[in-house]
């Protein structure tokens, strides 16, 4: 494969810094940086596209989850076991992201995406305040589970996991902003797994995911600050917002408009 051109590698900066920002703030970068990449780099593979946009996303997630962790003080009880179980799941899903046909998983994302977004928008009042569901050890057991699924998804494919997470943790109890905090830990733990199992493979394109990261790690900054300094409100909205972009991508895929 040919090295870009200086304008190309400036425009998939500009795809990781959008796709940091948004990331950071409720999940979803993937589907800005990873088309992004795939548009950008026309003769790499897809295990060099799909590493080449993790080491820019660890990048991101790195630097969201600091920042939520010093201003936000997520629970450990909430974001141990979920990073724990969503790093095992994930390794699982890159180990075996290249028997998985990418055409099956379109149309349940896009499923799954569409009934979040009703769900979020059909109850305003959702993502307010932190009122959480269970306690104990059954909230334990269900940060496990949900970090195991959503971690081998996102080893496996990936666009769309930070959303899922938000959601996951809203329907916990957790107010949109405190939701973000722990989907971030959760989505770097996810992230750097699945590098792991790519770079010694040899898979990882160093120069462009370099330059996407730094520009993800900025995006990601602005973005947590953001979120922080806006509140919930804020929060959902973009998150409708991102998923409404979900759904014209996947539908349009689906229905082979583009």
């Amino acid at each position: 494969m040919t090295d870009p051109s200086a304008t190309v590698l400036a425009l998939l900066a500009l795809a990781g810094l959008t796709a940091g920002f948004v990331d950071s703030v409720v999940g979803g970068g993937g589907l800005v940086q990873l088309p992004a990449l795939l548009l950008g780099l026309p003769g790499a593979s897809p295990a060099q596209v799909l590493a080449t946009n993790k080491l820019g996303s660890v990048c991101g997630t790195a630097t969201s989850s600091l920042t939520y962790y010093r201003r936000v003080r997520p629970e450990p009880r909430t974001f141990v076991p979920l990073m724990a179980t969503a790093f095992a799941g994930s390794t699982a899903g890159a180990l075996v992201a290249s028997r998985i046909p990418r055409v099956a998983f379109e149309p349940i994302v896009l499923v799954a995406i569409l009934a979040v977004g009703a769900f979020v928008l059909l109850r305003p009042d959702l993502g307010e305040t932190t009122r959480l569901r269970f306690a104990g050890r059954r909230h334990t057991q269900v940060a496990l589970l949900g970090g195991a699924a959503i971690g081998f998804y996102d080893g496996a494919l990936g666009p769309g996991t930070g959303s899922f997470l938000v959601i996951g943790l809203v329907g916990l109890g957790y107010a949109f902003v405190e939701a973000s905090a722990h989907a971030r830990l959760a989505n770097f733990a996810t992230n750097f797994a699945a590098f792991a199992v790519f770079v010694p493979q040899g898979a990882v394109l160093w120069q462009v995911g370099l330059v996407v990261g730094v520009a993800n790690l900025c995006g990601s900054y602005l973005g947590a600050r953001t979120a922080v300094a806006r509140g919930s409100r804020f929060v959902r909205g973009l998150f409708l917002a991102v998923v409404g972009g979900f759904v014209v991508r996947l539908g349009g895929s689906v229905l082979g408009v583009w």
